[in-house]
């Protein structure tokens, strides 16, 4: 029997949610590059201060990110997504307060994006999981694809602006600029219309037993659990890359910051693309062998950075490397969010997504520093080889377990994955 497709687009909740998630996912990609930019060019930093202040960002995910899972389970998600978008509002906006006034350092940067990062943290563990209290199940992957589509496209946008920003006015103005689609997005959210489940009462709740319930769901799921060790190690190498990839565009390609916004917008740009076929590809292989196929395009394109060298040409490869990586996250991001949410009961929702996101991102807390160290005593190529080699072992991990053949209902292939129990 077919799934009844849901048009989410005419859905009032998810359209107001949809442009929330939008306009702050382009102050994101604004700040991303000029918060690098800021410490290359105004900070002066090298290779290992890069690493250390996104180390700073994502350690909160490996500190308090399984906590974060189990308060969100607790509580009603909207409002906590509405608190924590404007403190990160605050906090950027100090940032670049503080930069244009000639006080900030490396080591207030550290602190400050700490600061948002934890606030970040608790805000992806509980947008995940109030999505499907917004559209019905049958709308998950139309709805997963279209916010994809918008952070694909938003990926592409951010990158110019930041860059035009940054080249125009200054990388401060750019990182407030991010402040305020903060502020905008806490907004728009506060307005959207979605009746949520009442948390689950009990006499005695034990942090600990719903940490270890949440953790035990994932890492004893046969899907979930290849699906998130595969996650974790891409995540690792990709910080690796990612870490030093401005740098080494910058210093060793000479790019100036348009030139490296359009390279970050590629990303973007083919993201949407794969993002829009995802569902369709979906229907029609599987969720599994188009997300374990996609996997492999990851390696593949990075490893075209190394061909890259300074001259007249010295934009094309790294170019034609972020297009091919955005068609991979565009393919698979639709697909196996959808599938994760699908099969894990409501009530775990918020620690499943806290667990596998605070492994993935935790993991940048160890791979960023590492990268820009080892960028920093044996080149940037060095860097990005060995994550190059990760993202390989990533894509093994997942291709040679049960997810590869897993399809959901509604997939021609005709086999079900939505497994409710371990």
């Amino acid at each position: 029997m077919g799934v009844q497709l849901v048009d989410t687009s005419r859905s009032g909740a998810f359209v107001r949610y949809w442009v929330a998630d939008g306009i702050s996912n382009l102050g994101t990609f604004v700040s991303t590059l000029a918060l690098q930019l800021l410490l290359i060019e105004t900070l002066h930093a090298d290779q290992t201060a890069l690493g250390l202040v996104r180390a700073a960002q994502w350690l909160p995910y490996l500190l308090f990110g399984l906590l974060a899972g189990v308060v969100v389970d607790r509580v009603r998600r909207k409002p906590l997504l509405v608190v924590a978008d404007l403190l990160c509002a605050v906090l950027l906006g100090a940032v670049g307060a503080l930069a244009l006034t000639g006080h900030l350092t490396v080591a207030v940067l550290a602190v400050l994006v700490f600061c948002a990062g934890s606030a970040s943290m608790f805000f992806t563990a509980a947008h995940l999981s109030l999505l499907p209290a917004i559209v019905p199940s049958a709308g998950l992957a139309p709805a997963n694809a279209r916010l994809s589509q918008t952070y694909s496209a938003t990926r592409s946008l951010g990158p110019l602006v930041g860059g035009a920003l940054v080249r125009l006015l200054s990388a401060p103005v750019a990182v407030l600029v991010d402040a305020v689609s903060y502020a905008v997005s806490a907004l728009v959210l506060a307005t959207v219309r979605v009746e949520e489940a009442r948390p689950e009462q009990a006499t005695e709740r034990h942090l600990w037993t719903e940490l270890r319930e949440g953790a035990a769901w994932v890492y004893r799921h046969p899907t979930l659990r290849p699906y998130a060790v595969s996650l974790h190690l891409w995540f690792f190498a990709n910080a690796m890359v990612t870490t030093v990839l401005v740098y080494f565009a910058t210093t060793e390609l000479h790019l100036d910051a348009l030139a490296v916004g359009l390279v970050l917008a590629a990303t973007g740009v083919t993201g949407v693309l794969g993002a829009g076929l995802a569902p369709r590809l979906g229907r029609r292989f599987g969720t599994g062998p188009v997300v374990t196929t996609a996997g492999w395009l990851s390696p593949a394109a990075y490893a075209l950075l190394l061909l890259a060298r300074p001259g007249t040409y010295a934009v094309v490869w790294p170019l034609v490397a972020n297009a091919l990586f955005g068609i991979a996250m565009g393919l698979k991001g639709p697909l196996d969010m959808s599938y994760r949410n699908l099969v894990t009961p409501d009530r775990l929702r918020g620690r499943m997504n806290a667990t596998i996101r605070s492994f993935n991102w935790g993991s940048i807390a160890v791979a960023a520093p590492l990268g820009g160290a080892m960028a920093a005593a044996w080149g940037n190529r060095t860097a990005i080889a060995a994550g190059v080699v990760g993202l390989v072992v990533s894509a093994l991990v997942l291709w040679c377990s049960p997810y590869r053949g897993i399809t959901v209902e509604g997939e021609r292939p005709g086999r079900t994955g939505l497994s409710r129990e371990p």
